[in-house]
């Protein structure tokens, strides 16, 4: 059985899909068959092909495996709110249960890495009961972490290390992502976390003006995940 990955973030535009197409580049030049899913994505938009999710075809560009768009991205929804509004308004409904059984049809596939996007934060709802959180505790999935780097993430980082403690799953690693350019004392809170998280750092992403998984699988180290 290959290495499985929940990619969690800080929040949303944590940056999330670029570091998970980064790690999924650099487990591909280590000739790793590597798979990724996005199982629900909200602010999809139609296409020929029905709708579809910019992060979800990122993660399919970037695997080494062969998946449909349908197994990357089961659950599209078009309006950019939070999912569990946006299926309501559409008149479904998302559950726990329903989601690990879509994972778990790409996850029986072989594959040396695999990696589970979420969608926005740690404990963003899928229903008045359920949150996506729910879902890696079902699936028992290590989480990596993405941390956006900017004013107020020391507490939004160690809050979420904590949930995802809490809920009793292994903090495998974590990233730094820096999404504001111009974050006063990048530095000091760059080794803050570091010594706060208690999970080694897979890679500190710069700020890029032309983001892809190609770029930023530079400056991340898999080698680092138990």
């Amino acid at each position: 059985m290959g290495k499985k990955y929940f990619i969690a973030g800080t929040d949303t535009d944590a940056g999330k899909t670029l570091v998970a197409t980064g790690l999924l580049e650099a487990a591909n030049q280590q000739g790793l068959k590597t798979l990724a899913i996005k199982p629900v994505a909200a602010g999809c938009e139609h296409s020929e092909g029905g709708l579809r999710n910019s992060d979800a075809l990122l993660l399919q560009q970037a695997m080494s495996g062969d998946l449909p768009y349908e197994q990357v991205n089961p659950i599209a929804l078009e309006p950019a709110i939070a999912p569990h509004i946006a299926a309501e308004q559409l008149g479904k409904q998302l559950r726990v249960a329903q989601l690990a059984g879509y994972c778990r049809g790409v996850m029986t596939q072989a594959s040396d890495f695999l990696l589970i996007e979420g969608a926005g934060g740690w404990r963003v709802p899928l229903n008045r009961m359920e949150t996506l959180a729910g879902l890696a505790k079902e699936l028992n999935t290590p989480v990596i972490l993405v941390v956006g780097m900017k004013l107020g993430c020391i507490s939004h980082a160690l809050l979420t290390v904590e949930a995802i403690q809490r809920d009793g799953l292994p903090l495998a690693g974590w990233v730094a992502n820096r999404i504001d350019p111009e974050m006063s004392c990048y530095e000091e809170n760059f080794a803050t976390l570091k010594d706060l998280i208690p999970a080694p750092c897979l890679g500190a992403v710069p700020h890029l003006d032309n983001a892809n998984g190609k770029v930023a699988s530079q400056y991340l180290d898999i080698s680092l995940l138990a």
